[in-house]
């Protein structure tokens, strides 16, 4: 498990391109057969892509996280970007498709993971926060995420917001998730900022052609910083930091926050004329 901590915006003034992907980016997470876990001190969230070919994954506690097995103080949250896969939780399997979404609550104590077909394998991405409670697992399919339309062509910036861990869907303790596709020529996403101080936000692009990258704008809206983002990685943002970007051509990405406030309009916008 990749360990990072956290970083004062005053110095995150200070960083180079190579210290600033070094602490924020999340590379390499699907690798065959493989868990890969990024923990971060920020709120505790964990990040992993959960890639099973020819074995069944399982995740589990231990050291780390100082619990017996994972879940035991923690919730989870899940959507398959891959080919057809499985979930289990406690001896009860779940079929898992492309796109579609999954709550593990608090308490679950045997959890793994699978694909249907080793030439097309599932590709799990997973999030992860500390939960004070239990609430009940439950299968999201992305017909059932709550919608929201926004943007237009005009403005380069037309998507559909699919939330799938939200307080419109399911409760949690304080994840939430969702997922953000863009149309074709709209590229701009989170665009006016903002930040929440309240909750941090991981975000993880994909369904990216090998030649497209996407600019990731962080930092503090008046000392503004930008990572190359490629294919099936993702980033973490601080709550002092916008989460903004702007690709080469059209892509998806998911979403995910923990903090003490779930609710998913408070936020602290930024005027256009305000940003450096």
């Amino acid at each position: 498990m990749d360990i990072r901590y956290p970083v004062h915006p005053e110095h995150g003034k200070t960083m180079d391109t190579e210290t600033l992907r070094k602490e924020f980016l999340i590379q390499n997470l699907f690798v065959k057969d493989q868990i890969n876990m990024t923990y971060s001190h920020v709120d505790r969230i964990i990040t992993a892509g959960i890639c099973p070919v020819d074995k069944e994954l399982k995740v589990e506690g231990g050291k780390e996280l100082a619990s017996e097995y994972f879940f035991e103080n923690r919730e989870g949250g899940v959507i398959n970007i891959g080919g057809s896969g499985k979930i289990t939780l406690d001896g009860e399997s779940f079929d898992m498709n492309n796109s579609d979404g999954f709550y593990i609550g608090k308490g679950t104590k045997d959890v793994s993971f699978s694909s249907s077909d080793p030439s097309k394998p599932a590709k799990f991405y997973f999030l992860s926060g500390p939960a004070h409670k239990e609430y009940h697992s439950k299968w999201i399919p992305l017909e059932k995420a709550n919608k929201v339309h926004l943007g237009s062509i005009e403005e380069s910036n037309e998507r559909t917001i699919n939330q799938y861990l939200h307080p419109a869907v399911l409760e949690t303790c304080q994840l939430c998730m969702g997922m953000t596709i863009l149309e074709p020529n709209c590229v701009w996403n989170t665009m006016p900022v903002h930040t929440h101080e309240r909750r941090m936000e991981v975000y993880f692009y994909f369904d990216m052609d090998p030649d497209t990258v996407v600019f990731h704008l962080m930092g503090k809206p008046d000392e503004t910083r930008h990572i190359v983002m490629r294919n099936e990685e993702a980033v973490i943002s601080p709550s002092w930091s916008i989460h903004s970007g702007v690709g080469t051509k059209n892509y998806t990405f998911i979403w995910g926050m923990v903090g003490e406030n779930k609710t998913f309009t408070d936020m602290d916008h930024v005027a256009m004329k305000d940003i450096k």
